[in-house]
């Protein structure tokens, strides 16, 4: 259990921060912009949450990722795999098939897709879009930290944070009135 009795400890006045494992840090270091870069997810699908309590089905599916996002920067935090891993959180692949079982209910409703679709339409779908480009933002970052050397990241994790932008687009047009308020995109409409 997280017990924070104290919210500042000035030991991040000097630029850097700890790692799970106790190492520090720059707060630039590409690990840390990884799970940074998922707290702004987690934030901007908050802001769609907002927008998304009328539909309480979708509204809980959002809630599940939020937690999820927290996991995932949990295992990203802790990147030595030499330690002892029981009591480290890290993604499963359980969690990974939700997700996909989830986009595939809320795709079933949607007519298919013959433009590509602009960011917009209702206030969720907007947030949720605004969700999905941090999430990208977000995969780049896990996959660079993942190609660097001895910067361990776990399978599932990437595989979730691929899956998590798809979720996103379709939640977003599940949100646009079963896509029904979808932008779509008209190639060259202001030549």
């Amino acid at each position: 259990m997280v017990v924070l009795s104290k919210i500042y400890t000035r030991t991040g006045d000097d630029g850097t921060t700890a790692l799970g494992s106790g190492r520090r840090v720059a707060k630039y270091d590409l690990r840390v912009e990884c799970y940074g870069t998922l707290d702004e997810t987690n934030a901007a699908i908050g802001l769609a949450r907002l927008h998304t309590r009328s539909d309480p089905a979708l509204d809980a599916m959002l809630g599940r990722i939020q937690n999820d996002l927290f996991d995932l920067g949990a295992e990203l935090c802790y990147p030595d795999e030499s330690k002892d891993a029981r009591g480290r959180l890290s993604v499963s692949d359980a969690q990974v098939e939700r997700l996909e079982s989830e986009i595939d209910t809320l795709n079933r409703e949607l007519q298919p897709l013959r433009s590509f679709v602009l960011p917009g339409g209702t206030q969720a779908a907007s947030f949720l879009h605004l969700a999905r480009t941090i999430s990208r933002r977000a995969e780049r970052l896990m996959v660079a930290l993942a190609a660097r050397p001895n910067e361990p990241v776990g399978g599932s994790a990437l595989r979730y944070i691929n899956r998590l932008s798809d979720f996103l687009f379709v939640a977003a047009r599940h949100a646009n009135d079963m896509g029904k308020s979808d932008v779509l995109w008209v190639p060259g409409q202001n030549r």
